[in-house]
């Protein structure tokens, strides 16, 4: 009996801890599932915004040599310039590896088809230049679609956002618009008549205030990414770049000199130092943006790891639960043969009581019978011989 009833208690015992180790490790499991879910929604959206640095890296390249051949044209050179082969060979290459995950490829054909067909476009300062500007908006059209689908626009870090808009936007557009504001000031120095004159110098006042935009906002972004970022060495490798880059925007606004006559000269030196000091911060920038999102990848990295050493030390102590109660329940069903030798006796001389009907353990009544004697106890007076 005593064993029916510790084998029943057992196996509630087990069906208990059954039951509370699923309520446990349910929660557990769905919990763990969106910790990795999201940690490895991160881990691809970074390395996707790595992508997308690679891509924009070739793009720097490409954007400088456009604005040679736009000025190497204008001055009836119109061979492509080494420059641009070896940008476009390199774009190429970025959009191969990257160019169906980004969505750049359609657009980069079509603006390769458009570099490709410069050297043949012919004819006046106005077509040759024209050809140029569909090219370069093609570009900065480009680089737009890098940083949307490279997720480079949506970076939740505000240093790397304001880095990306700096290198993807404010860059590029200031050395088109530096490149179109020099170009502009050449012809309209070789312009005839007035009218053609006022024209092209309304067109060279306006992209001389769009290279001072550009240029102010590109100061604003890289100052509030300084201020933002844990990176300690973003605002030193700035510091001498974009020392650099001002200087050349200074020697660009004198060759200007709007209000007056554009100073040929002084633009094409300003021109030519502007854009080597663009190239290098560029290239500072994008060193920089790549660093911190590696950071950020190993970061991520550590975080799944710790997760599955959690999910692992999780599964061996509920393994071992697991067969602790498998041993317990094992054990309350031994017969009582395999029970120790003093549980056994014990509960021997408790049955065999029950079975005699003794309760004080001290043998049975003599089996034998005895026809109208009554037993004496010790207390009670024999009948008398006239009884019998």
């Amino acid at each position: 009996m005593s064993v029916s009833v510790n084998s029943r208690r057992t196996r509630l015992r087990s069906a208990l801890a059954v039951v509370l180790t699923v309520l446990v490790l349910l929660p557990a499991a769905g919990l763990f599932l969106r910790v990795l879910q999201e940690n490895s929604k991160q881990r691809d959206n970074t390395q996707l915004e790595l992508h997308g640095i690679e891509y924009l890296s070739a793009m720097s390249a490409l954007v400088t040599s456009l604005a040679e051949s736009q000025s190497s044209a204008l001055q009836g050179v119109f061979a492509e310039p080494a420059s641009v082969t070896a940008a476009v060979a390199r774009v190429q290459g970025a959009d191969q590896r990257y160019g169906d995950e980004l969505g750049t490829t359609s657009r980069w054909t079509d603006l390769k088809d458009k570099i490709a067909k410069l050297p043949k476009v012919t004819g006046s300062a106005e077509t040759i230049l024209q050809a140029h500007i569909e090219a370069a908006d093609l570009t900065l059209e480009l680089y737009d679609t890098i940083r949307e689908n490279s997720a480079l626009a949506r970076d939740p870090e505000s240093d790397i956002s304001f880095l990306q808009q700096t290198v993807a936007v404010d860059m590029p557009e200031a050395v088109t618009a530096v490149s179109r504001m020099g170009d502009l000031a050449n012809m309209t120095a070789a312009a005839r008549g007035r009218a053609q004159t006022q024209s092209l110098t309304v067109r060279f006042g306006y992209q001389a205030l769009q290279v001072q935009e550009s240029t102010a906002e590109l100061t604003d972004n890289l100052q509030e990414a300084v201020e933002d970022t844990d990176s300690g060495t973003l605002s030193g490798n700035l510091v001498s770049n974009l020392d650099s880059f001002r200087r050349g925007v200074e020697a660009a606004n004198r060759g200007a000199n709007l209000g007056g006559k554009p100073n040929v000269s002084t633009l094409v030196t300003a021109q030519s130092s502007l854009q080597t000091a663009l190239s290098a911060l560029s290239t500072v920038v994008l060193k920089e943006m790549s660093t911190l999102l590696e950071d950020r990848m190993d970061r991520l990295n550590y975080q799944r790891f710790e997760a599955f050493g959690l999910l692992a030390v999780a599964l061996v102590l509920i393994a071992l639960a697991a067969f602790w109660t498998r041993g317990r329940a094992r054990q309350a069903h031994a017969t009582p043969a395999e029970q120790p030798a003093e549980s056994r006796s014990r509960d021997v001389s408790v049955q065999a009581a029950g079975a005699n009907g003794n309760p004080y353990g001290g043998g049975s009544y003599d089996s034998a019978p005895h026809y109208g004697e009554v037993p004496n106890y010790g207390g009670g007076r024999e009948r008398s011989g006239a009884l019998r």
